[in-house]
């Protein structure tokens, strides 16, 4: 591996990893009434010890109102003690801890957040689905504070790292999308307005970070659909991420609640959904049934699928940008490190074999046994994210759709 960039040590900010993988922010599904769980520690406890950088817990609200599933975690000062378990056990293995903060905003259920979901504009979600309503300039200042709250949090529960989550149609995206951001005040219709709750949020982020903290960004290249961001708008918003002193941005695209496959690839997969769907929810398991396909259509998979526009970013940004999207084999991540990358993120190889980036070290290993079915999605839903290669005795039904989404 002498001529691999791989296992060559990167400065983000203030912390340095000791290679350049790192476990993406995707969503475990291993928290349980939105506290760390065993399965939770088991899980990126495994990752570290099996090479990785960095690995990074996801998808943390920092208010109630930002939840939207119950096994999701909520980063608030009584989850500390039991996040310090685990970001010590992360380090015991040699790797770096990073923990995502965020708000669901319109894809939060008044069930799980605790109100009437909130977003940058009234309207209604069909993915999750709920009405949702405009917030009101004071909460939009507070929330940007919860942002800073987190970091102190996530600093006292011992994590090198915080990435703030910028894309993907959560809250701060909302903000961005002209799909979503609909306002009428200094909060919407120019980038420029649009631009300024992510501002006051990386503000609040950045003061508290102060000099101890490595803050990284995952924002969107293009939200993946017609009426959504795109490259010439996000480039302006990488470039403001930049002046906000963001150490580092994490390359993503999509949009949870319009373009689904767009972040994840392939095609979605509706039976694995509704098959973990409780009966109670057997509505909801008929809808998905009967109208997945339409509402979360196939983008067809393919290595390093958002690597073409990362390219345009990596060639306008003087800053450390990490790829992320389809790396799954040890040749696409050398040639994205060596396209300049300063880091990788992978999700999906990790989920599939905990020693993947071990077991990069051996010359012979080309790639993990990942299939990109989305398996792993469907059953991330309901339960915890988990690789169709470690269940036995699946129904057949699933096995087909396993089958059948492997070719896209």
């Amino acid at each position: 591996m002498s001529e691999s960039k791989i296992f060559t040590p990167v400065k983000i900010g203030p912390l340095t990893l000791r290679n350049r993988t790192i476990r993406s922010a995707a969503f475990e599904g291993m928290c349980k009434d939105n506290r760390p769980t065993q399965m939770l520690y088991d899980y990126h406890t495994s990752v570290a010890r099996g090479g990785v950088g960095m690995t990074t817990i996801a998808y943390a609200a920092t208010e109630h109102s930002g939840l939207s599933f119950k096994s999701q975690l909520w980063l608030k000062q009584d989850t500390v003690p039991d996040l310090k378990l685990l970001t010590d056990a992360i380090h015991k293995e040699g790797a770096a801890a990073s923990i995502q903060i965020g708000h669901c905003g319109n894809m939060c259920h008044r069930g799980t957040a605790g109100c009437m979901p909130i977003s940058a504009s009234n309207g209604f979600n069909l993915y999750s689905p709920t009405f949702h309503r405009a917030m009101r300039k004071e909460e939009i200042y507070e929330m940007a504070k919860s942002f800073g709250r987190g970091v102190n949090l996530a600093r006292e529960a011992g994590f090198d790292a915080v990435e703030l989550h910028a894309g993907h149609g959560y809250l701060i995206s909302q903000f961005l999308s002209p799909y979503t951001n609909r306002r009428k005040d200094e909060f919407g219709g120019s980038l420029e307005n649009r631009m300024r709750f992510m501002k006051i949020a990386m503000d609040e982020v950045m003061s508290a970070a102060k000099d101890d903290m490595a803050v990284v960004v995952k924002m969107n290249m293009r939200d993946g659909f017609k009426g959504g961001m795109e490259i010439d708008e996000s480039m302006v918003v990488a470039e403001t991420l930049k002046e906000c002193g963001a150490h580092a941005l994490v390359l993503s695209g999509g949009f949870v609640s319009r373009a689904p496959q767009y972040v994840m690839r392939g095609a979605f997969p509706k039976k694995t959904v509704a098959h973990y769907l409780p009966n109670s929810m057997w509505w909801l398991k008929l809808g998905v049934g009967m109208f997945g396909q339409f509402a979360a259509p196939t983008v067809p998979f393919k290595e390093a699928y958002f690597l073409d526009d990362a390219l345009k970013f990596r060639e306008k940004l003087d800053m450390p940008l990490i790829y992320v999207g389809g790396l799954v084999a040890r040749d696409k991540i050398d040639h994205v490190l060596d396209c300049g990358f300063d880091a990788v993120q992978m999700g999906r190889a990790l989920l599939n074999d905990p020693e993947f980036v071990n077991h990069l070290r051996d010359e012979s290993f080309k790639r993990c046994s990942c299939t990109h079915s989305n398996y792993c999605i469907g059953h991330m839903y309901s339960l915890e994210m988990k690789c169709h290669q470690t269940e036995e005795n699946l129904p057949k039904c699933l096995m087909k759709e396993i089958k059948r989404n492997e070719k896209y």
